[in-house]
């Protein structure tokens, strides 16, 4: 099983980025994909969820209508986008998969936004 995120770098505040996480070893189709983060100091947290088939999706307050997950079964990978960053953003990033008791995880991208 691997599951391997991208896309994670250096921001300006109010910049973008988009985030993969490509995954294999498993049947992705049918787990429910998330992305969590954790800052410098603080707990690791849910940022946002996307069920099996893409038909619903939900996020932390924090990052509504900012963020948006999406994923692509085709191609195995869920996406994050970050959009209006801030410095609070500032977090590892880590993409998990879940299906009943069983679930798997990414060893995270960084991101950073400053000035």
């Amino acid at each position: 099983v691997q599951v391997v995120e991208s896309g994670g770098g250096l921001v300006q505040p109010g910049g973008s980025l988009r985030l993969s996480c490509a995954a294999s070893g498993f049947s992705f189709s049918s787990y429910t994909m998330s992305w969590y983060r954790q800052g410098p100091g603080k707990e690791r947290e849910l940022v946002a969820r996307i069920i099996s088939d893409g038909g619903s999706t939900n996020y932390a307050d924090s990052v509504k209508g900012r963020f948006t997950i999406s994923r692509d079964n085709s191609k195995n990978t869920v996406y994050l986008q970050l959009n209006s960053l801030k410095p609070e953003d500032t977090a590892v990033y880590y993409c998990a998969a879940r299906r009943g008791s069983r679930d798997y995880w990414g060893q995270g991208t960084q991101v950073t936004v400053s000035s």
